[in-house]
């Protein structure tokens, strides 16, 4: 799973999932605040406070209802659609989501994202080994140039503002570049 930003439509994100084994890849367009619930997540952050994300994944662990996979089951009118599949005390439980909701609740629960077979071949893509290298380095590479001067001291207090602002997104960059600074300083 990857994270970047959407080349179709400015201001969103593209969340690309990929097939176990193979080359096949789904790119599914969601909302910067869908993306930073997802990233949070993904880079194991701890915000201040519970993101909503957080909050229903403590309250199913409260009500010992356990996520055991994610089914994007429908794509209609080039809007995708998913079910969360739940367990608890032996009986499963469909619930209808946002298929962003559903891979940040996937990614809080560790559990495996499905898809079918008709929606791979409708909007999945292939992508070579260059262009797959392209898409995971080419934003981080033009987000570090604008802050590459800057001292470790000022990238971690940009960071901790990040972080008081809840932009998780910034956040988890800057975290990035700050171990990168870090590494090659060694």
């Amino acid at each position: 799973m990857a994270l970047s930003h959407s080349v179709t439509q400015s201001h969103n994100y593209a969340v690309v999932l990929g097939e176990e084994n193979g080359k096949r890849r789904l790119p599914i367009v969601i909302g910067g605040f869908e993306a930073q619930a997802i990233a949070v997540a993904l880079e194991n952050m701890t915000p201040n406070r519970p993101l909503s994300h957080d909050l229903f994944k403590n309250t199913m662990d409260a009500f010992e209802i356990n996520l055991k996979e994610v089914i994007i089951n429908n794509l209609l009118d080039g809007i995708f659609y998913a079910q969360l599949i739940c367990e608890q005390f032996g009986n499963v439980i469909q619930i209808d989501a946002r298929t962003s909701d559903a891979i940040s609740m996937a990614v809080r629960f560790d559990c495996p994202i499905y898809t079918y077979e008709f929606i791979l071949e409708s909007a999945g893509v292939i992508l070579d080994e260059d262009a797959e290298k392209e898409v995971k380095t080419e934003p981080a590479r033009s987000k570090a140039k604008s802050i590459e001067d800057l001292s470790i001291s000022s990238l971690e207090k940009m960071l901790e503002e990040a972080l008081a602002k809840e932009d998780y997104e910034k956040a988890a960059q800057l975290r990035d570049i700050i171990n990168h600074k870090k590494s090659s300083n060694s």
